[in-house]
């Protein structure tokens, strides 16, 4: 690391590789990337099935968090990346974009920029699909995406039953039909050749060539350090020690929907009453700093099937077989991401835009009471995920300590809302109904786990963390907006200061409809724009 760059970023995750790859193109720009993870060099990061086993307690690539529910009920562990290209580099790869409604309400909240017209020309550039050019779909980007092969039996009578519901079966789930009307069909993924495709293999393999970008791992951002009102530099500790390392023209935070509002409250910018408490000096009162959190809750229906599951393929020794097959040819059930089957549905047939994401997951799993832990059935089996893709419930990220070391604390305050709960149970319902249709009768033997015995709404709301998830979908905590309580204007600039600027999914004003992955790499992307035309239009007026 050098003393001094123009840019630097804090994150080399979705969002942080995609903006340092756009900054560092100009071989005028001196751009530092820092990631506190180390290097993604591990078979489990590019094994797409790798990914059970990265994110566990322990796991030197992710960031483990103790979360808050809501309520009185019980804490459940928040992983995210902390690698090269980080949650891209664990995440079960399911590539997503949101919908035309999400980008041009942002713009109805006055976010001018972010309506689809744009939102959708950044992704199609972006993307290097399968399926090839469309006019909302890209070829030839820097991002694979690959959609899971056909033809597996189960697959297909679980998009035959999808139709018997009256949901059209689709070759491109993000086409913008299949998102506003509804449709399943193969998933698409950010896979290629078998392997992961992360944000690191998609935008720093091209980036780690040039001579005017530094890439640094083991280097974690403490505070940002600031002269008046600007931003000047970054404190970072790595293995050499702390030292400051200061910026010409912009910091840009790309550390993630958690860690990102974490460091702006160790650095004064966030509630005045919380810094104050804490010893730490307010740069900036903004109250909007760590709220709006907003998080996906997936609602699980598991199936004992006939055959066609991949539970064998991954528990015992046929794991190890499966894995050789990978290993000697990236083959076999570790090339799988997380979903095969995916798509949008309705809650309800009068809607006029569906509202529930679907994925279909080709294992099962129940609690192991002797090992205490999660555990793959012994019997075939598969799991249906879906989840209401529009939630309105709002959490919380705040420090409890001035210590960077210290973990802050999060409120998911999941189903806080009465549309998300009763969103919930229309989700539920939905799976129920799917499994139950006439082209399955033939593959289902019966519901498991603690699902099947649950038939009221009642008894689905009290259950409903036992049968659901959290998304990994964390958004909102650094809001994009024009009102005082925006954390960031429309162009990503952190309000109240200079030479700051967000770059991840905390600046979403509300969750988009689908995975934040494809979305947030899409944000690095207009991020990076944004940096280069202001700095333009600055030497012109300068």
């Amino acid at each position: 690391m050098n003393e001094h760059y123009d840019y630097i970023i804090v994150g080399a995750g979705s969002a942080g590789a995609a903006l340092a790859d756009r900054l560092s193109a100009d071989p005028a720009h001196s751009v530092l990337l820092l990631e506190s993870g180390p290097v993604d060099k591990s078979l489990l990061v590019h094994m797409p099935r790798g990914l059970g086993m990265l994110m566990n307690p322990g796991s030197k690539y992710i960031w483990d968090y103790q979360v808050q529910t809501g309520g009185n009920l019980p804490p459940e562990r928040w992983y995210r990346g902390r690698t090269l290209g980080g949650s891209s580099s664990v995440n079960g790869m399911i590539y997503m974009r949101g919908c035309p409604l999400d980008y041009d309400g942002w713009v109805a909240m006055g976010c001018k920029g972010w309506g689809w017209d744009e939102v959708g020309a950044t992704f199609k550039a972006l993307e290097d699909h399968d399926l090839g050019p469309g006019k909302w779909r890209g070829a030839g980007g820097p991002l694979r995406i690959t959609t899971h092969p056909k033809g597996d039996p189960l697959f297909e009578a679980i998009l035959t039953a999808g139709e018997e519901m009256g949901i059209a079966r689709v070759q491109d789930v993000n086409d913008l039909e299949a998102v506003r009307d509804g449709g399943l069909g193969y998933q698409p993924s950010t896979r290629f050749g078998g392997r992961r495709f992360s944000s690191a293999r998609a935008f720093l393999q091209s980036a780690r060539t040039r001579s005017n970008i530094d890439i640094v791992t083991d280097a974690t951002a403490l505070k940002i350090e600031f002269e008046g009102k600007r931003a000047v530099a970054v404190r970072v500790r790595d293995k050499e020690g702390t030292r400051n390392i200061r910026a010409r023209r912009e910091i840009i935070l790309s550390a993630g929907a958690i860690e990102t509002p974490k460091l702006l409250q160790l650095s004064g910018i966030g509630p005045a009453g919380l810094l104050t408490s804490l010893g730490i000096a307010v740069v900036v009162d903004a109250p909007g700093v760590g709220q709006n959190l907003r998080e996906h809750r997936h609602v699980d229906l598991c199936l004992r099937v006939k055959s066609h599951s991949q539970n064998r393929d991954l528990g015992g020794m046929r794991a190890i077989w499966s894995v050789l097959r990978y290993i000697f040819g990236h083959k076999g059930p570790m090339t799988h991401a997380a979903h095969e089957i995916g798509g949008f549905a309705k809650s309800d047939d009068g809607l006029e835009h569906a509202d529930l994401q679907f994925g279909l997951m080709s294992l099962s799993a129940g609690f192991d009471d002797v090992k205490g832990q999660v555990a793959l059935d012994p019997f075939p089996g598969i799991t249906f995920v879906t989840y209401f893709t529009r939630p309105e419930s709002q959490g919380e990220v705040r420090i409890q300590s001035a210590d960077p070391d210290t973990l802050p604390i999060i409120n998911a305050n999941h189903l806080s809302v009465e549309l998300d709960r009763r969103k919930f149970v229309a989700a539920f319902r939905w799976n129920r109904r799917l499994g139950q249709q006439p082209a399955l009768r033939d593959w289902v033997v019966k519901e498991t786990g603690l699902a099947a015995g649950l038939n009221t709404d009642e008894e689905i709301l009290t259950n409903a963390m036992a049968v659901s998830g959290t998304c990994f979908h964390t958004a909102g905590t650094a809001r994009m907006g024009v009102d005082d309580r925006a954390v960031v204007d429309p162009r990503l600039r952190v309000r109240g200061v200079h030479g700051l600027r967000i770059a991840d999914t905390s600046i979403m004003p509300t969750l988009v409809s689908g995975n934040t992955n494809g979305p947030a790499m899409m944000i690095g992307r207009r991020a990076g724009d944004f940096v280069l035309q202001d700095q333009a239009a600055s030497a012109t007026t300068g």
